[in-house]
């Protein structure tokens, strides 16, 4: 399946909703550090309810050990920059879908990292800075997951 990358998030119920993401359709969750809360935050442990032993979520000390764990072919990052909509790539099961901490997104140090083999954007109006975190990944990795006709689903 896919595997989401929050670098460096900051707000606990984005990554709570994300977890529900994660255990909802199959994918992976990446937390790459520091991370701007403690995983046992109550409003984590909300936002993901009961899903957290149903989602595979492992956190890494930083990107460069989330490189060596994962070792990934190709890394979409998801950025206001792109020119690229996320609906033109092509995803493979095992890509990872990388997204920046809230509300800075990622950095050019890590959009020019040597991993990332596209930088892509979720189309939305003129004059928005983004959309929330949690909402970004579940746009692609529902996109990325319809490319492959939501392979295990219900």
């Amino acid at each position: 399946m896919f595997r989401v990358m929050f670098h460096e998030p900051r707000i606990p119920p984005n990554t709570g909703n994300a977890i529900r993401l994660a255990a909802a359709t199959g994918s992976e969750l990446h937390l790459v550090g520091p991370l701007g809360f403690d995983l046992s935050e109550p409003k984590l442990r909300r936002a993901g309810l009961d899903y957290h032993d149903l989602a595979s979520v492992t956190v890494h000390e930083d990107l460069e050990a989330a490189w060596a764990a994962l070792r990934p072919e190709r890394v979409h990052a998801f950025t206001a920059h792109a020119t690229t909509p996320h609906t033109e790539i092509t995803y493979d099961p095992g890509d990872v879908l990388l997204f920046g901490p809230e509300p800075t997104g990622l950095s050019a140090e890590v959009l020019d990292d040597p991993h990332v083999t596209n930088r892509v954007r979720i189309p939305m109006l003129a004059g928005r800075r983004s959309l929330n975190l949690a909402n970004s990944a579940a746009v692609a990795v529902y996109e990325a997951w319809r490319q492959h006709g939501f392979h295990g689903a219900v």
